[in-house]
């Protein structure tokens, strides 16, 4: 304990109480403090780990970091912890999942300073854990707001983009299929001019909430790809399966029975036109980017409109066989 003293004094670099009321500080701060050795492993846990962690301090002395720290955030964790204790860099704070002693993993913000142990002469840490469950809430509120369209309520142009991008590296390393839907309300420039912008809008509304119940598997997304344009990523699907959802989708909308006096293919009702591509990777194949699945989808979705709308119209592309593409 007073090697833990002195180094929160030179820490925290403020006039404190005399030496005897820094053990009380240590001791009955809300954050949870833990002295890590070389080993990575803690040496000193403060009673706080109780209550922010449902730990006992004598219960985290004995777990090592691979115990307590979500597996996908312990790699980049024990790296930031190796280069402070080797004095390469100082440790940045860190937002990290914790393991409680319920299973639970709780969001934790950690922030660590180095220091030379007087007695072994080593580099140790002192590392500082608090509650971040409520700025990790905000921050994923502000991200989701920031990849969600204002109007549809859809996900936007750019979470498509990086939707897109990370399926079809995913189709290229596993070989596995990839589907994209692009949707066009049939006329709606027509029902722009009749109804008004304001009822147009709605109209977009109504057609992006049917998407998002015809879209029901957890990794697909639906998106607002442009103007009255739509789109829907599949990961997995292949075309019949695509074509399928999208078959539901055009009759989702087409039941919402919203008039359209300039849509005779719909029955003057909104209706949409689809085009569907899936690509497979195949030996030969040489779609290589993205943006050639987009242009298959959009190619579909043109030979929908020209054969009469209100209609699916599928293709099929074929991906390189190699995941360095």
């Amino acid at each position: 304990m007073p090697n833990l003293i002195a180094r929160l004094k030179r820490w925290l670099g403020v006039r404190l109480p005399p030496e005897a009321n820094y053990a009380f500080f240590a001791e009955n701060l809300a954050d949870v403090i833990i002295h890590v050795g070389p080993d990575f492993r803690a040496r000193y846990v403060s009673p706080s780990s109780l209550a922010v962690l449902g730990w006992r301090p004598e219960e985290l002395v004995r777990l090592g970091p691979d115990e307590v720290i979500h597996p996908e955030d312990l790699p980049r964790i024990a790296e930031s912890t190796r280069q402070a204790l080797e004095g390469v860099a100082h440790p940045p704070t860190e937002l990290l999942r914790f393991k409680r002693k319920d299973g639970r993993f709780l969001w934790v913000e950690g922030n660590a300073r180095a220091a030379i142990d007087p007695a072994t002469g080593q580099r140790t840490l002192l590392l500082t854990l608090r509650d971040a469950t409520e700025r990790r809430a905000r921050e994923e509120a502000l991200l989701r707001q920031a990849m969600t369209d204002g109007l549809t309520g859809l996900s936007n142009r750019r979470a498509f983009d990086a939707a897109l991008a990370e399926e079809w590296q995913r189709t290229l390393r596993d070989g596995a299929q990839l589907s994209l839907m692009l949707i066009d309300v049939d006329h709606f420039k027509d029902f722009n001019d009749l109804y008004g912008h304001q009822v147009g809008d709605d109209c977009l509304r109504a057609v992006a909430r049917a998407i998002g119940g015809a879209v029901r598997r957890p990794g697909d997304l639906a998106a607002r790809y442009g103007g009255e344009e739509m789109a829907v990523v599949l990961p997995g699907a292949d075309l019949e399966g695509a074509t399928k959802v999208a078959e539901g989708l055009r009759e989702a909308v087409l039941a919402l029975r919203l008039p359209h006096a300039r849509n005779p293919e719909g029955g003057h009702c909104v209706s949409v036109s689809i085009g569907v591509a899936t690509a497979l990777r195949r030996l030969g194949g040489t779609m290589r980017m993205p943006e050639s699945l987009i242009n298959a989808a959009d190619m579909a979705l043109y030979k929908s409109k020209r054969n009469g709308r209100n209609r699916v119209t599928g293709t099929m592309v074929l991906a390189p066989d190699d995941s360095g593409a």
